[in-house]
């Protein structure tokens, strides 16, 4: 019995060493992040964690208690799984890391902008070596794979701005000049620039109208799409204009009661108590990934200006670059404690 513990002690030793290199690998990794943060420290960490564990892995094997020429037969067998997982799954895995490369090179999109692929709708809040992670409309974070991206046609939401519509069918006993106007309204007041209406459709009981404008401040593309629905629908109403689906069949057999609902006092303090904008908690790590992202731009900013400026160099720029570093340490710190 004690002579099969001390054979089995170099294998623990290999493991336990394994670990503790391991976490120590991690732990210079954050601690590498902490004093320059333009480090990629998830991609270190990946490469980092998949490099120790295969050299654990054969080192575990060399370590065990066992014969020369068993010892050898589990090699040849470890090789041989490995070798098969590779060329299995070589295709997603290799796949994935081109993929990933190809994304960073075409810049097709960046943390903190809005994507929509394949039913997938959300802001960017990381990329990876494998994955990029969006942050949807519930605040949930969907894994995308980067293969996924490359094959699949995605919509970047451009950050200079979009154009955001909605429709509305509408009977056709309204004038069209009146409806134009009715939405142009709605358009604007909803926050739009440069509104627009167009007809999309005549149904065989209502007329579809498009009612769209430009959205200068996608970053709150939630709010302003439901404060469009609102407009027009507040606006219709005011006007006296009655909405009807595609299939509303407007059959008056008893009087001439219109669906519009009486007019409501607005409150005047409605704008103060509606209360902040929800894309502050839906996409809160996506903000947080975008601000990083920021400061670390101004840090690289700042570290050349003080190498050009030498010993010379304003005073005000060091501090400048300590409060960045400590801006981003907060914000890393508040990510692992998440």
């Amino acid at each position: 019995m004690s002579d099969t513990i001390v054979d089995l002690v170099p294998l623990a030793c290999v493991l336990v060493g394994a670990v503790i290199v391991l976490l120590a690998a991690r732990a210079l990794i954050r601690r590498e992040a902490r004093r320059d943060p333009t480090v990629n420290a998830d991609l270190r960490k990946q490469v980092a964690t998949l490099t120790i564990s295969l050299a654990a892995l054969i080192a575990a094997i060399v370590a065990a208690p066992t014969s020369g020429e068993t010892r050898g037969q589990i090699l040849a067998l470890v090789g041989i799984v490995l070798s098969a997982a590779v060329a299995l799954s070589a295709t997603t895995i290799l796949g994935n890391l081109i993929a990933g490369t190809m994304l960073r090179t075409v810049r097709g999109f960046r943390i903190g902008d809005f994507i929509r692929v394949e039913g997938h709708f959300g802001r960017v809040s990381g990329r990876g070596l494998f994955h990029t992670e969006v942050q949807t409309e519930d605040r949930d974070l969907t894994t995308v794979p980067n293969l996924f991206l490359v094959t699949h046609p995605f919509t970047t939401i451009r950050t200079s701005g979009t154009v955001l519509s909605t429709t509305v069918g509408l009977g056709y006993d309204v004038p069209r000049r009146e409806v134009e106007r009715v939405l142009l309204a709605a358009a604007e007041e909803a926050g739009l620039e440069q509104g627009f209406v167009q007809i999309t459709e005549l149904g065989d009981f209502a007329v579809t109208y498009r009612c769209a404008g430009l959205l200068t401040d996608v970053k709150r593309l939630i709010t302003s799409r439901s404060k469009l629905n609102e407009t027009v629908l507040d606006g219709c109403h005011a006007a006296g204009i009655e909405i009807v689906s595609p299939s509303f069949m407007n059959q008056r057999q008893v009087d001439d009661t219109t669906f519009v609902p009486l007019p409501e006092r607005r409150p005047a303090n409605a704008d103060a108590t509606a209360g902040a904008l929800p894309e502050a908690m839906l996409f809160d790590k996506a903000e947080q990934a975008e601000y990083r992202e920021q400061l670390v731009a101004t840090l690289r900013n700042l570290d050349q200006l003080i190498d050009e400026g030498g010993d010379e160099h304003d005073p005000s720029l060091t501090r400048r670059r300590d409060l960045v570093r400590s801006l981003i340490e907060d914000i890393d710190g508040a990510a692992d404690g998440a």
